[in-house]
C-alpha cells in the first residue's frame, strides 16, 4: 500500500494535475500515515508555499477558489496537532524568506480592503507561524522583517477600528479622557465584531508585539532600534494605543501594556541619555550650533519624535490632535521613568533635563507659553482650534501633574542657580491660560490648580485675574465645571493659609467684589464646598489675621456706603439708566460683602481669657467699628423711609411726560432693590455682631461689650422694668426695625427671627427677669413671631432644596430655612408655645414626612429639604424631651389613623371608639387641650371594649381599601421612629389599644387580588410596633385594663383569621413568614412581661395554654391542605410561647413550677402538630428551617420538663434520632439557606446535650450508650468540618455561622472526655497544614483556623484546657507560618489571611495567663509585619487594618510582660499602620468624598485609640515616646491629610506627647531635619495651646 502513494509528490509538481486534485492529494498526504514521503512535513509545506509565491510573482494564474484553498490548507497545516508534535520532538521545519515577503504583502492588501483571500485566513496563518518559535524564526532572524510585520498588523488593526467606529464614536474619542467610560458599551458593540477577521486580529497583534519585544531587547545597537521604531512604528502604535484606550478589556489592556513597553524601551533607553542631553541642554546653551564631538546616532531624538507626531496623514483628521496630545503625555511619562533617576547624574541635572524636555513638548500642543514662535507657527494650524482646546488642556494638565509628582521643580535651586527659568516657563503657561481663558472646560481649572501646587508665586502676579476668572465672575454652572472651580478656590485658600498670607488673598478678592459686575447677577460667592473650606482655613489662621481681614471687609462696606451717599447727593443733578445700574450694582456689592463678613465672623476663634491683650484690643476695635457701620446703615435706611421716595417720581411724571414717567418707575424699582439689599445687609451685620459680641463677652472677661444696653445681662440691682433686653425684644417682635412702606424680603424676615431667638436666650439667662409676668408674656409673643408664616404645602412638584446658607434664602427656599430654624430651636421655644402651635407643628412634621415617603430623592451633600428636616427631628432624642410636642405628634398620628378607619367600610356593628370620636368632634370644647379631648379614660375604655369584641371569630369590623392600607403603613413607619419611652401612660395606652384594634379588626377588601401584599405589610408593621410598645417602660399600666392572657388569645385568634382568609398561595409565601416572625417577637415580648410582672402568672399562662390546646385540637380535625397556614401559625405561636418560658426558668422555685407545668401542657399539644406536619404522605410546603426550629424547641421543652428528674426520658427519641441523622446527611451536601444551617446546628447542639444528659443518667457499666455518644460526637464534628469546607459556602456565610458553630462546640466540649477532645485536636492539627495551603486547598485550612478561634472562646474542662494550652505554642507557630505564606498572594488577603489573623488574635486574648513564654507571642509581630497594606481596595484595606490593630491591642492588653522587651517590635508594626493611614488618608482632590473615605476615617479613629492605649501603658514606652513622635512627624511631613483624618491622628499623638519629658522635646527640636522640624514645631504649638492646658485642668480634679 505504501508503494501506491509513493508518487504523490510527483503528481503535486506535475503541471498536468488539476489544482483541485493537487489540493486533495496534499490533504490526503498530510493526514495519512500510509503515505511515505521523505521529510514529508517540509515537502508539503514547501509545495504550498512555492505555489503561493509563484502566484504572487505572477508566473501562474490561479482562480480565487484555488487561492483560498491553498491558504486554508497552509493554515490547517500550521495549526495541526501533527505539526506541533513533530516540532516538540525537536525536529525542524523552515519557511522560505520569500514567503515572509508574500505574507507582508497580503497584510498590506488586507489593510486596504482589496484582498482576494479572507483576512481571517491570513491572520490565522500569521498566528500559526508566531505561535511556534521554530516557524517564527523566519521573522525573528530578520529584524527589519519583524518590524514590517508589526507595522502591517498595527496598521490593519487601526484601519479595522476606524472602519468599525461609527461617526459619533469617532467624535467621542476626541473628547477628554475623563469621559471615556461613557463609550465603553458602544465600543464593545457588535459593530466592532461584525467581521470574522476582528476575532483573531488582536490576538495575532498581541503575539506579534510579544515576539517583537523579545527581539528588540536582544538588539545590540540602540541607535538602530530608535531609528527603525521612529520611522516605522511610532505613528501606528500611538494611534492604535489611543483607540484602544477608548475601551477596556483584558486583551486590549495587554496590548496597550506591550505597546508601552516597546515605545519606552526603544525611544528612551539608558544608552540615549547622553544623546538627549546633547540635544536638550545644548539647545539651551547654544541654539543652532551642534558640536562635532557629540555622540553618534540620532543627534536630535526629540526633534525626530516631534516631527513624526506633527506629521499628518497617518490617521483621520478628527483623531489627529487627540492622538498627538495623548502621545505627548505618554512620552513625557516614559522620559521621567527612564531619566528622572539616572545613574551618575545629580538630582538637579535630572530635574533640568526633564524640564527642558517638557519645554520641547509644550509647543506641540499648539500652546507657546514662552511667547516664541515655533516651526509650525507660520501655518494656519499653528494656533489651537476651539474644538481642540479641551484636548490641549487635558494634555497640559497631565504634563503638569507629572511635573508635580516627579518633583522636577525645585524652587530654591531654580531661583539660585538657573535664573528662575522654570518659574518663568510656568508663568508663561499661566499667562496663556489667562489670555485664552476657557472657564467652561474643567481641565482649565485643574491646570491652574497644579500650577498652584507647584509654586504659588507662579499665579501670584496675576492673582486678581485668577480670582476674577475662577471665582468671582465664573458663570458656568455645569456640575463638573463647578466641582473643578471649587477645588481651585479651595486650594487657593488652603495654600495661602499654610503660607500665613490669607490677607494677601483677600485684598484682591475684595477689590474684585467692589468692582462693577460683568453681568446683572454674579454667581454666589461662597457655595457650600468653598464656604466649608474657608471655615476650615480660618480655624488654622492666626486670629489677628482674621481680624485684619474683617477690618478690610468693613472698609469695603464703608466705601460702598460712601458711594451710595454720594449718589444721593448728586441724584438731583444726574439721572438716567447708568445711574440706576450703578445703584443696582452697589446693592449687590453690599450684599456680597456682608455675607462674606458673616462667614468670617462665624468662623473666627472666639476670644478667651488666654487670648493676648493686643488681639483683644483689635477685636474690640473691630466690634466698635462694625457697630458704627451698622448704625450708619440703619440711619441711611431710616432717612430713606422718611423721605417719601415716591414724591420725586411723581414730580418728574408731571413735568416731563410719559418718557420720564417710565424712567422714574425703573428708578423706583432700583431704589427698592437697593433698600431691600441694604436692609438685608444691616440685619445680617447686626445678627453677626450680636452673636460674636455675646460669645466674646461670655468667654473673655477682659472683653468689654461695646453695647451694654442690648447685649449684656441686667445688673442685679437694676429694676426689671428698666431692663433694655425686654425693650429690644419688643422692638424686634413689633417689627419697628423694618421700614413701614416696603415689604421685607425673606432673608430679612429670617434674620429678624434669628435676632429674636438670640434676645430670648439673653432674657432666659436672667433668672430674676424671667420671674416677671411681663417677661413671660413677651416671650410668648416672641415665640408667636418666630412661628409666624410657618407653613408647608403639599405640591406635586419636587421639594425645594436649601444649601443651609443665609445668602441663598429666597421666596422659594424660605419655608425650608424657616422650618430648619424652628426645629433647631424647639427646646427653647416649646415651653412658650400654645396648644394650637404644638398641633400645627405636629401636623407639619407628620405631613412633610409622609411626603418624603411618597418620593424620596437623592440630595446634594449638606443640603436640606422640608421632609428631610422633619424626618431627622422624628428620629432625634430631643423630641421625646418635649412632652407637650411629643404628645401632639402622637395625637396627630392616632387621629389620622382613626380618620382612615372612619372612612373604611363597616359591614356589621360600628366600633364604639369611632362613634365616641364622632360625638366628641361635634362637641367642640372652648379651650382645646389634647390631654382633655382625646386621651381620656372614656376613649380608652371604648377601645378596650372594641378589642374584646373583636375576639369573636370572623367579626371584621372595618374593611379598608388598598390606598387606605398604604396610608396606614406609612403612618406606622412614622410611628416606629418615635421613642415609646417618651410617651405618657395615657398616650401609650391609647396608642397600643388603637393599633391592637386595627390588627384584630381591620382588613383590606378583596384580599384575593394580587395587591393583598399591602394587607400583609400592614400586619407586619402593626405587630412590630406593638412589640415596641410592649417593651416601653410604662406599658405595665396597659395590663391593668386588660389581662395579658386575653391579649394573647385575641392576637392569636386574629392571626389565625388573617392566615385563613388569604389565598393559600399568599399564605405559604414569604409574606406570611414575615407576619409569623413579627407575631413571634410580639408573643415573646408579652409573655416575658407577664412573667417579669409576676402578677397572676399562672392564670394568664394557663388561660393562653388552654386556648392553644383547643385550637390545635380543632385544627387537627381539618384537612391538611386547607389548614396548612393555620398549622404554620399555630406551630410558630407554640414555639415562641415555649421559648419565652424556657428562657425564664431559674428565676425562683415557685415560678419554675408554674412554667414547668405549662410547658408540659404545651409540649403535649406541640408533639401531635409536629407529627402531623412530618407525616410521609403530607405534602407540606413549610420552610425547612422553621420545621427544624420547631423540633428543636420541642426537644428543649422535654428536657426542661424533666430537668429535676434523675434520668432524662425523651418521649420522641426516635423522631429526634432520625431528624439528627437526616440533618447530618443533608446539611453540607448542597447549597442551603443560612437560616436552615443555623437551625440545624442548634438542633444538633440541643440533641447532643440531651443524649449526653441521658447517658449521664444511665447506670455505670452500660457502655453501649457511651459508644453511641462518642459516635454522635464524631458525626457532629465531621458534619461541622464538612460544612465549613463546603465549596458553596461564601466567606460572609461562614461569618454568619460562627456564633452557632461556637454554640455547638461549647456543648461538645463542655463535658467531653480526653479521648473526645483529642479527636478535635487531631482534626485541627490535620487542618493546619501548610502543604494544603500551597496546594490551593485553603478552605480546609481555614476550617481549622476558625475552629481554633471558636474553641479558644469556649469554657473547657480542666483536663481539656490543659491539653489545649499545652499545644497552643505549636498552633501559634503554625498560624504565623500560614500568615507569612498567604501574605505573598494578595488574592488570599481577605478570604484567608485576615481570618487567620483574627483567629490568632482570639487565641492570644483567651490565652492570657496560659501562654507564659513571651517568645511565642513575639513571633506574632513578624506575621503582622508581613501583611500587605499598600494598593488595596478600601474594603480589603479596612479589614487588614482592623485585624492588625486588634492583634496589637490584644498583645498590649493581655500580655504586658511581652511589652517589657518587645516594645520596639510592637512599635514597628504599629508604625506601618500609621504610615499607611497617612498615605491613604491624604487629600486627593476629586476623590475626597464618597463611601470609601469613611473607611479611612474609621482607621484613623482606631489609630487614635491605639495611641491612647500606648500612653496608658507608659511603663513600656516611656523611653520610646520621642522616637514615636519623630516617626509621626516624619510621615506627616510627606503628605497633606484630610481634615477629619488629621483630627484623630493629632489627638492620638497628643497622648504620646504627654509622655515626653522636657529633654525629649529639646532633643526633637535639635535632631529633626528642617522640614520635619517645622511640622513638629507646629504640632507642639497646637499641643501646648489646646491639649496640654486641658489636661492640666483635668489633673486638678484627679486623685
Amino acid at each position: 500500500m505504501a508503494a501506491i502513494y509513493s508518487g504523490i509528490h510527483l503528481k503535486l509538481r506535475s503541471p498536468q494535475t488539476p489544482w483541485e486534485d493537487k489540493l486533495k492529494l496534499a490533504r490526503f498526504a498530510w493526514i495519512s500515515s500510509q503515505c511515505l514521503l521523505p521529510n514529508k512535513e517540509q515537502v508539503l509545506l514547501d509545495w504550498c508555499i512555492h505555489a503561493l509565491t509563484v502566484w504572487h510573482s505572477k508566473k501562474v494564474e490561479l482562480s480565487p477558489d484555488v487561492l483560498e484553498s491553498l491558504w486554508r490548507y497552509l493554515d490547517d497545516v500550521l495549526h495541526s496537532r501533527k505539526l506541533q508534535t513533530f516540532l516538540k520532538q525537536g525536529k525542524t521545519v523552515t519557511l522560505r524568506l520569500n514567503f515572509a515577503h508574500l505574507l507582508l504583502d497580503r497584510l498590506e492588501v488586507c489593510s486596504h480592503g482589496q484582498a482576494l483571500v479572507s483576512t481571517s485566513t491570513i491572520l490565522s496563518v500569521c498566528r500559526g507561524i508566531l505561535s511556534s518559535p521554530v516557524l517564527a524564526s523566519v521573522f525573528t532572524t530578520k529584524y527589519e522583517l519583524l518590524v514590517s510585520l508589526l507595522s502591517k498588523l498595527t496598521t490593519l488593526a487601526c484601519h479595522e477600528m476606524q472602519k468599525s467606529l461609527p461617526s459619533n464614536i469617532k467624535m467621542a474619542c476626541t473628547t477628554p479622557l475623563a469621559k471615556q467610560p461613557e463609550f465603553d458599551s458602544d465600543l464593545s458593540s457588535p459593530n466592532l465584531k461584525k467581521s470574522s477577521s476582528s476575532a483573531n486580529l488582536f490576538e495575532v497583534l498581541l503575539q506579534a508585539l510579544s515576539c517583537y519585544l523579545s527581539v528588540q531587547r536582544q538588539q545590540a545597537n540602540p541607535n538602530r532600534v530608535f531609528t527603525v521604531v521612529t520611522n516605522q512604528l511610532v505613528q501606528p502604535l500611538v494611534l492604535l494605543r489611543y483607540m484602544l484606550s477608548c475601551q477596556d478589556s483584558n486583551l486590549r489592556r495587554d496590548i496597550r501594556l506591550k505597546i508601552d513597553s516597546i515605545l519606552q524601551a526603544a525611544l528612551f533607553p539608558n544608552e540615549h541619555l547622553a544623546t538627549y542631553k546633547g540635544e536638550l541642554l545644548q539647545s539651551k546653551e547654544d541654539s543652532g550650533k551642534h558640536g562635532s564631538g557629540g555622540p553618534k546616532g540620532p543627534l536630535k531624538p526629540v526633534s525626530a519624535l516631534l516631527c513624526k507626531l506633527n506629521a499628518q496623514g497617518y490617521c483621520e483628521p478628527s483623531l489627529y490632535f487627540a492622538v498627538k496630545c495623548d502621545a505627548l503625555s505618554l512620552f513625557f511619562k516614559f522620559f521621567l521613568e527612564s531619566y528622572r533617576k539616572g545613574k551618575g547624574d545629580t538630582d538637579e541635572e535630572q530635574r533640568m533635563l526633564c524640564f527642558y524636555f517638557l519645554t520641547k513638548l509644550t509647543p506641540a500642543l499648539d500652546l507657546h507659553p514662552d511667547g516664541n514662535s515655533s516651526e509650525t507657527e507660520a501655518s494656519p494650524e499653528a494656533s489651537c482650534s476651539p474644538e481642540s482646546w479641551s484636548l490641549a488642556l487635558k494634555a497640559m494638565e497631565s504634563l503638569l501633574s507629572q511635573v508635580l509628582s516627579a518633583d522636577i521643580y525645585n524652587v530654591a535651586a531654580d531661583r539660585i542657580r538657573h535664573g528662575e527659568v522654570q518659574l518663568n516657563f510656568y508663568r508663561g503657561i499661566a499667562q496663556l491660560l489667562y489670555t485664552q481663558a476657557k472657564p467652561s472646560i474643567p481641565s482649565w481649572y485643574r491646570c491652574l490648580r497644579v500650577l498652584l501646587s507647584l509654586n504659588h508665586l507662579i499665579l501670584e502676579p496675576d492673582l486678581e485675574q485668577l480670582l476674577s476668572l475662577a471665582w468671582v465672575n465664573s458663570e458656568n454652572m455645569e456640575v463638573q465645571v463647578q466641582r473643578a472651580r471649587q477645588l481651585v478656590v479651595c486650594s487657593l485658600l488652603q495654600t495661602y493659609t499654610k503660607l500665613r498670607q490669607l490677607p494677601r488673598l483677600f485684598s484682591p478678592l475684595l477689590s474684585l467684589v467692589c468692582q462693577p459686575a460683568l453681568d446683572e447677577r454674579r454667581p454666589l460667592l461662597l457655595p457650600g464646598d468653598i464656604a466649608a473650606s474657608l471655615r476650615a482655613c480660618l480655624l488654622e489662621t492666626p486670629p489677628s489675621q482674621v481680624v485684619e481681614i474683617c477690618s478690610s471687609l468693613l472698609e469695603s462696606i464703608k466705601t460702598c456706603m460712601g458711594k451710595k451717599e454720594e449718589e444721593e447727593a448728586e441724584k438731583m443733578e444726574v439721572e438716567g439708566a447708568e445711574e440706576c445700574r450703578e445703584r443696582e450694582d452697589s446693592s449687590l456689592k453690599l450684599s456680597s460683602l456682608s455675607l462674606l463678613l458673616h462667614v468670617l465672623l462665624f468662623s473666627l476663634k472666639t476670644l478667651d481669657n488666654a487670648s493676648p491683650v493686643p488681639l483683644i484690643r483689635k477685636s474690640q476695635a473691630l466690634m466698635e467699628e462694625m457697630q458704627q457701620i451698622i448704625k450708619e446703615l440703619e440711619h441711611l435706611l431710616s432717612a430713606k423711609t422718611t423721605s417719601k421716595p415716591n414724591a420725586h417720581s411723581a414730580q418728574n411724571a408731571t413735568k416731563k411726560g410719559k418718557k420720564k414717567e417710565v424712567e422714574s418707575i425703573s428708578e423706583s424699582k432700583v431704589e427698592s432693590l437697593w433698600m431691600q439689599k441694604a436692609q438685608e445687609a444691616a440685619l445680617l451685620l447686626r445678627y453677626s455682631w450680636v452673636e460674636v459680641d455675646t460669645l466674646f463677652h461670655i468667654y473673655c472677661s477682659k472683653y468689654t461689650s461695646v453695647d451694654l444696653p442690648v447685649t449684656a445681662l441686667r445688673s442685679p440691682v437694676e429694676a426689671p422694668s428698666s431692663s433694655p433686653l425686654l425693650a429690644h425684644l419688643e422692638s424686634l417682635v413689633s417689627g419697628s426695625l423694618l421700614p413701614s412702606f416696603h415689604r421685607p424680603s425673606c432673608t430679612s424676615v429670617l434674620l429678624l427671627k434669628l435676632l429674636t431667638l438670640q434676645q430670648m436666650k439673653k432674657v432666659l439667662l436672667d433668672d430674676t427677669l424671667t420671674c416677671e409676668p411681663s417677661a413671660e408674656v413677651l416671650l410668648k409673643k416672641a415665640v408667636q413671631f418666630v412661628l409666624s408664616e410657618l407653613q408647608f404645602e403639599v405640591k406635586p412638584a419636587e421639594e425645594e432644596v436649601w444649601d443651609g446658607q443665609i445668602g441663598s434664602v429666597e421666596a422659594r427656599t424660605f419655608p425650608v430655612a424657616h422650618w430648619n430654624l424652628v426645629t433647631s430651636n424647639l427646646p427653647l421655644i416649646a415651653p412658650y408655645m400654645s396648644g394650637d402651635d404644638g398641633a400645627r407643628i405636629a401636623h407639619i412634621l407628620v405631613t412633610s414626612t409622609l411626603r418624603q415617603m411618597e418620593g424620596p430623592k437623592d440630595l446634594p451633600p449638606n443640603c436640606l429639604t422640608f421632609s428631610l428636616i422633619s424626618s431627622q427631628l422624628l428620629q432625634s432624642p430631643v423630641l421625646a424631651e418635649m412632652p407637650s410636642l411629643f404628645s401632639a405628634v402622637v395625637w396627630f398620628l392616632t387621629q389620622r389613623m382613626i380618620d382612615i378607619l372612619k372612612a373604611g367600610t363597616i359591614p356589621k356593628v360600628s366600633p364604639k371608639v369611632l362613634m365616641l370620636q364622632v360625638k366628641q368632634s361635634e362637641d367642640v370644647p372652648s379651650q382645646r387641650d389634647v390631654a382633655e379631648t382625646l386621651f381620656t379614660q372614656e376613649m380608652t375604655r371604648a377601645l378596650v371594649e372594641d378589642v374584646l369584641a373583636s375576639f369573636q371569630p370572623g367579626d371584621v369590623l372595618v374593611l379598608l381599601t388598598e390606598a387606605q392600607t398604604k396610608e396606614l403603613i406609612r403612618l406606622l413607619q412614622i410611628f416606629t421612629k418615635l421613642n415609646p419611652d417618651g410617651m405618657s401612660p395615657e398616650d401609650l395606652s391609647f396608642a397600643f389599644f388603637l393599633l391592637f384594634f386595627i390588627f384584630a379588626s381591620a382588613s383590606q377588601r378583596n384580599v384575593d387580588s394580587p395587591q393583598s401584599e399591602c394587607d400583609t405589610g400592614l400586619l407586619v408593621q402593626l405587630l412590630g410596633m406593638l412589640g415596641c410598645l410592649v417593651e416601653a417602660k410604662d406599658f405595665r399600666g396597659v395590663l391593668k385594663l386588660i389581662h395579658g392572657g386575653t391579649l394573647l388569645q385575641i392576637a392569636v385568634s386574629a392571626l389565625l383569621w388573617h392566615s385563613t382568609s388569604v389565598k393559600p398561595c399568599g399564605s405559604s409565601g414569604a409574606n406570611l413568614l414575615d407576619v409569623v416572625k413579627a407575631a413571634q417577637k410580639f408573643i415573646i415580648s408579652l409573655v416575658n412581661l407577664i412573667i417579669v410582672r409576676n402578677n397572676s402568672v399562672r392564670l394568664n399562662l394557663d388561660q393562653f395554654a388552654s386556648f392553644l390546646t383547643a385550637k390545635e385540637a380543632a385544627i387537627r380535625q381539618v384537612a391538611q391542605s386547607s389548614a396548612e397556614a393555620s398549622v404554620h401559625v399555630l406551630l410558630a405561636i407554640l414555639t415562641s410561647f415555649s421559648q419565652a418560658m424556657i428562657t425564664s426558668l431559674g428565676r425562683s422555685k415557685p415560678m419554675d413550677q408554674i412554667l414547668t407545668q405549662v410547658l408540659t401542657c404545651v409540649t403535649a399539644s406541640l408533639a401531635p402538630a409536629v407529627e402531623l406536619v412530618l407525616k410521609p404522605h403530607s405534602a407540606t410546603t413549610l420552610n425547612q428551617a422553621f420545621l427544624v426550629e420547631v423540633v428543636t424547641v420541642m426537644l428543649r421543652c422535654e428536657m426542661a420538663t424533666s430537668s429535676g428528674e434523675d434520668q432524662l426520658v425523651l418521649t420522641h427519641m426516635t423522631l429526634y434520632q432520625s431528624f439528627s441523622q437526616q440533618i447530618i446527611r443533608e446539611m453540607s451536601s448542597a447549597s442551603r439557606p443560612t437560616d436552615f444551617l443555623v437551625s440545624s446546628l442548634r438542633f444538633l447542639s440541643s440533641f447532643y446535650a440531651a443524649v449526653e444528659k441521658k447517658s449521664r443518667g444511665m447506670k455505670q457499666g452500660e457502655a453501649s450508650d457511651d459508644a453511641e455518644l462518642d459516635k454522635l460526637y464524631t458525626q457532629i464534628l465531621q458534619a461541622v468540618h464538612e460544612l465549613l469546607t463546603a465549596p458553596w459556602l461564601s466567606p460572609a456565610g461562614v461569618v454568619d455561622l460562627e456564633p452557632t458553630v461556637q454554640e455547638v462546640l461549647s456543648h461538645l466540649v463542655e463535658r467531653s472526655t480526653t479521648h473526645q477532645f483529642n479527636l478535635l485536636l487531631l482534626m485541627i492539627k490535620e487542618g493546619l497544614d501548610i502543604c494544603k495551603l500551597r496546594a490551593g486547598n485553603c478552605r480546609e485550612v481555614l476550617s481549622a483556623v476558625i475552629t481554633v478561634k471558636l474553641l479558644s472562646c469556649c469554657q473547657l474542662p480542666e483536663s481539656c484546657s490543659r491539653a489545649l494550652w499545652l499545644i497552643a505554642p505549636q498552633i501559634i507557630s503554625t498560624m504565623v507560618f500560614l500568615i507569612r505564606s498567604s501574605s505573598r498572594d494578595v488574592s488570599l488577603t481577605l478570604p484567608f489571611t485576615v481570618p487567620t489573623v483574627t483567629s490568632l488574635t482570639s487565641l492570644l486574648r483567651c490565652g492570657e495567663g496560659f501562654i507564659t513564654n513571651p517568645h511565642h507571642v513575639v513571633l506574632v509581630f513578624g506575621a503582622l509585619q508581613s501583611l500587605p497594606l499598600d494598593h488595596l481596595k478600601p474594603s480589603v484595606y479596612h479589614a487588614v487594618f482592623l485585624a492588625v490593630h486588634e492583634a496589637l491591642f490584644a498583645i498590649l492588653q493581655c500580655h504586658p510582660q511581652v511589652m517589657l522587651k518587645a516594645a520596639p517590635s510592637f512599635l514597628s508594626v504599629f508604625y506601618r499602620l500609621v504610615a499607611s493611614i497617612m498615605q491613604e488618608g491624604r487629600q486627593r482632590g476629586d476623590t475626597d468624598e464618597g463611601a470609601d473615605t469613611d473607611v479611612y476615617l474609621e482607621c484613623s479613629i482606631l489609630t487614635e485609640r491605639m495611641y491612647s492605649h500606648i500612653a496608658a501603658a507608659a511603663d513600656s514606652f516611656t523611653t520610646l515616646s520621642a522616637f514615636m513622635v519623630a516617626q509621626y512627624v516624619t510621615e506627616r511631613q510627606k503628605v497633606t491629610l484630610r481634615s477629619d483624618v488629621k483630627l484623630h491622628l493629632t489627638e492620638g499623638i497628643y497622648c504620646i506627647l504627654d509622655l515626653c519629658k522636657e529633654q525629649d522635646i529639646r532633643f526633637l527640636k535639635a535632631g529633626l531635619h528642617t522640614g520635619v522640624r517645622e511640622v513638629f514645631n507646629e504640632l507642639y504649638s497646637s499641643y501646648t495651646h489646646y491639649h496640654k492646658t486641658q489636661r492640666q485642668g483635668e489633673d486638678k480634679y484627679t486623685v
